[in-house]
């Protein structure tokens, strides 16, 4: 898991993929979040993401919406995403980030923590994507100045 985020010369064209995209993507298969998670690009997640998306793998199971084969699969895509993504941790700065005002209220905490985590990269909004399938994280982006998929 990397803690700091590349440098600014290094990420041009950063895409952070939010948890509701990656679900959509490995769990629903749906093709827009599929082909927005695979654009080239350095894509860059939270360790909430994972989590997220971890348990979603989990649920999907439990309830009978994933047969195990189609659980291993999943699991061994999240696995190769969270390989060639820098995953930045929820960290002391991302959650006193969390603590103060969005643009666009209210928010859910975990949601609030996907769009610290797009700030505390300290990219400016025109060089990040925010690719997200979640309606309040995506109205916050755009009010941040951040693109959008």
């Amino acid at each position: 898991m990397t803690e700091v985020p590349p440098s600014t010369a290094e990420t041009a064209g950063v895409r952070y993929i939010e948890s509701s995209a990656l679900v959509a993507a490995l769990l629903e298969r749906d093709s827009d979040a599929l082909e927005s998670v695979r654009t080239p690009g350095r894509k860059v997640t939270s360790a909430l993401t994972i989590a997220e998306t971890a348990r979603a793998i989990l649920r999907a199971r439990a309830t009978a919406r994933l047969t195990a084969d189609e659980e291993r699969a999943a699991v061994g895509a999240l696995l190769r995403f969270e390989l060639r993504c820098y995953v930045v941790g929820v960290t002391d700065a991302v959650l006193g980030r969390v603590r103060r005002p969005f643009p666009i209220e209210p928010i859910r905490a975990l949601d609030a923590v996907h769009l610290a985590t797009t700030e505390m990269l300290d990219e400016p909004p025109p060089l990040v994507v925010v690719v997200t399938r979640d309606t309040r994280v995506r109205e916050n982006a755009i009010a941040l100045g951040y693109a959008v998929e």
